[in-house]
């Protein structure tokens, strides 16, 4: 997006640096990476962060607002209300596609968020590795909102921990150790102190929650929640069975609560109204079918990974949708190919972190991933024997 830095960082690649890099990178916790690492970061320009931050700034605004719950009341399905909701979520992700307007300019486009974490841990590794073996371009970093390693590892170890000993927090997810994203929870381990924990080895008594902690009975104070309900619901019916203990009151505090998963996610997406949100409106609320179908794209609210999306909407689409009010039709945004690889050029997006600690007013940003895709949606599956692709980070122009 910086020709000039493209052009040098392309000119001075070599297939070695990259495979350099990536031995680095897989020598953390061997095994654990299991997906494909992008060759390049991507170089943000100041006047394209400062268009994605007016964005979530903007969203931000939403959220805060004392009348959003009440907005989104219908967000959270009934079978996986879980009790204890807090004030906020502490974490939300806003993902932009980079796209390119009808005067040919670069703009974001929002294309979800989510009130859940991210790779938080991964990316200070990756961030970390990539440094050794590639030059920093002055005046740049992957870090947003004036945060350094050491004081974005900071925020986000108050965050998770809270007023906690490290050992009565846990990251809780379904089998943890065979997620893809799992290298994220090794590294969430070091960075915090926190142990991962699956679902499976929950113990509980009366309201509490133990875990065994190296063989100890150990007491579960605060969950880093990694839980995603549409996964637990794929699950056996013993690992589902288990799963009912997280919808029972419990003496727990949620970090963040899985009801911020619904709440700020596709649902919320219809209240937007901003230059770099594409126009999104609930299914059962259209009066009016646009005429262009084939400009906008039908999404389920309740899945997650892309599934489920349709990219080609028809009528036929349309009218095979048994419960419209749990739909949306969004605007088809046109990813720029921006950037410029030996062979075709790659789309890309890009995923902005945002840290809401107790007490704070509001959340701030923090910094990033990205993914660069070749292919129809960005995603591993669609980008199979292509290079120039995965996931990657952003360095953005200081302020």
């Amino acid at each position: 997006m910086v020709p000039s830095i493209r052009e040098a960082y392309n000119a001075a690649f070599t297939p070695e640096k990259y495979e350099a890099f990536l031995k680095d990178l897989h020598s953390a916790w061997p095994g654990q990476i299991d997906f494909r690492v992008a060759e390049t970061p991507i170089f943000i320009p100041r006047d394209f962060t400062n268009k994605v931050i007016d964005a979530c700034e903007n969203i931000v605004d939403i959220i805060i607002d004392p009348k959003f719950k009440e907005l989104t009341r219908n967000a959270i399905p009934e079978k996986v209300k879980v009790p204890g909701e807090n004030a906020h979520s502490h974490f939300i992700a806003f993902d932009f596609g980079i796209c390119i307007n009808e005067e040919g300019a670069y703009e974001p486009q929002l294309i979800e968020m989510q009130g859940f974490p991210t790779l938080f841990g991964y990316e200070v590794l990756l961030d970390d590795v990539y440094s050794r073996h590639f030059p920093i371009p002055e005046g740049y970093s992957s870090y947003l909102g004036g945060h350094t390693r050491e004081s974005y590892l900071r925020l986000l170890k108050e965050i998770i921990v809270g007023n906690h000993e490290p050992e009565n927090v846990i990251l809780l997810e379904i089998f943890p150790r065979k997620q893809k994203t799992r290298i994220d929870f090794y590294c969430t381990e070091e960075y915090t102190g926190i142990k991962m924990v699956c679902l499976t080895e929950l113990i509980k008594e009366g309201k509490k929650l133990y875990y065994l902690n190296e063989g100890k009975k150990t007491e579960i104070k605060r969950i880093y929640n990694r839980i995603i309900f549409d996964d637990l619901q794929q699950q056996s019916p013993e690992v589902q069975e288990k799963g009912q203990l997280i919808l029972e009151e419990l003496d727990v505090e949620w970090c963040p609560h899985p009801n911020w998963f619904y709440r700020i996610s596709k649902y919320t997406l219809p209240l937007i109204r901003h230059p770099y949100v594409p126009p999104t409106f609930f299914l059962n609320e259209i009066k009016q079918l646009p005429a262009d179908l084939e400009n906008y794209v039908l999404k389920p609210l309740f899945s997650f990974a892309g599934q489920g999306v349709i990219i080609d909407v028809t009528q036929a689409d349309i009218d095979k949708v048994k419960d419209p009010e749990n739909w949306i039709l969004q605007k088809k945004v046109k990813y720029a190919d921006v950037i410029i690889t030996p062979d075709i050029p790659a789309k890309a997006e890009i995923r902005i972190f945002y840290f809401w600690k107790d007490g704070d007013l509001r959340p701030v940003p923090t910094n990033n991933l990205a993914r660069l895709s070749k292919g129809k949606m960005v995603g591993v599956r669609y980008n199979k024997d292509k290079e120039w692709v995965g996931g990657s980070f952003c360095l953005f122009e200081s302020h």
